[in-house]
């Protein structure tokens, strides 16, 4: 067997078992109300069973001798340097969205997070600040109302919509 269809069948057998612990450690999950209404399982069962599907396709076409095409080289500038200010920023910005979650909830933490990353890569700043705010908010209220899920409200506490 060629290194390459090795590598095919190894990549078709990791999406596999990324989608079996998907599936299994959504089982730990616990989830309150009825049986009936779509809880927060949901979507890692999707999740799961589609990496498993997929991983499994990858394993047949490897096996009907269909494999990926080797490229020829990226589009990349060998000679360029790490914009080492770029990360530092994205490092800073997730530092404080992680500390800011449960001081001051999802909707202010998730808005320096998108703002933050969108800024440091070079956003407009005040269109990425209305894209986060509003970015932010629809999450929280697509969490918070439209899945009964909890996510921290924060400084939006007892506030209809936001707070789960």
């Amino acid at each position: 067997m060629s290194t390459d269809r090795a590598e095919e069948y190894g990549f078709g057998g990791l999406v596999v078992a990324i989608g079996a612990f998907v599936l299994v450690d959504a089982t730990t999950i616990a989830s309150r109300g009825t049986d009936s209404s779509v809880g927060p399982r949901a979507f890692p069962y999707a999740v799961g069973a589609l990496l498993v599907v997929t991983g499994i396709a990858a394993i047949i076409a490897t096996a009907r001798g269909k494999l990926g095409q080797a490229e020829d080289g990226e589009d990349v500038d060998s000679g360029g340097r790490t914009d080492w200010a770029t990360v530092g920023k994205l490092v800073v910005v997730l530092v404080a969205h992680l500390a800011l979650i449960d001081i001051a909830g999802w909707p202010v933490a998730a808005t320096v997070l998108f703002f933050g990353a969108a800024w440091a890569l070079g956003a407009v700043w005040w269109r990425a600040l209305i894209v986060a705010v509003v970015l932010a908010l629809v999450v929280q209220v697509v969490f918070a109302s439209g899945l009964g899920l909890s996510l921290p409200a924060g400084v939006f506490e007892g506030v209809p919509l936001l707070d789960g």
